[in-house]
């Protein structure tokens, strides 16, 4: 059976660079939010971009709920219904933790409104790479986007809310320590998560 596995994070966690990896291993569809469709492409520069017009929070959680809306119908639910695996860099748990902890908008808030949005249809699994900020920090590239350049106490507040959605669904979510190389990680993600597809 097709699974949506979604890799999670704060900021230069490496999630991008092991949802490729793994998307490759499984020949898997790979994607990602935002900027999933023609349509999540735009919102992703309107929102990512640190020199456009500032949106404000809620703006910000109805714009990443709209792109996901898009996502799930045009891109993973097809996917999925074909029998393919989906891949995705990042999924509607950025937005609980992200728009409802960082932003302060209410965890349950998002939740409400995302649901709605994404069909019901949540991550059949969560990798999440968990990674401190002081390392992170240095993975960053010279030129930070709009989340990348949030304060400190912004990414604390993220960071601590992925740990309580990681223990609140163990079994949904894997909890991997991202501060190895590329290859250390990519071998406990799969060590992991192969068991969970019924892989060897």
């Amino acid at each position: 059976m097709a699974a949506y596995i979604a890799f999670e994070g704060g900021e230069g966690c490496g999630k991008s660079t092991q949802a490729a990896l793994m998307a490759d291993r499984l020949g898997a569809v790979l994607t990602r939010e935002p900027g999933g469709t023609p349509l999540g492409g735009q919102l992703r520069a309107l929102l990512l971009d640190a020199d456009s017009y500032r949106v404000g929070p809620r703006a910000e959680a109805l714009l990443m709920a709209a792109d996901r809306a898009q996502h799930l119908a045009d891109v993973v639910i097809p996917a999925l219904a074909d029998g393919t695996h989906v891949v995705a860099d990042r999924s509607v748990y950025s937005s609980l933790a992200y728009q409802g902890a960082g932003r302060e908008l209410g965890v349950d808030n998002i939740r409400s409104v995302n649901d709605w949005a994404i069909y019901g249809r949540w991550p059949d699994i969560v990798v999440y790479l968990r990674v401190p900020r002081s390392v992170a920090a240095g993975r960053l590239p010279r030129s930070l986007d709009r989340f990348e350049q949030e304060a400190d106490a912004f990414h604390t507040r993220v960071t601590e809310a992925f740990d309580r959605l990681a223990a609140e669904e163990p079994e949904r979510w894997i909890v991997v320590d991202g501060t190895g190389t590329i290859d250390e990680v990519t071998r406990e993600v799969w060590r992991r998560l192969a068991p969970m597809l019924g892989e060897k």
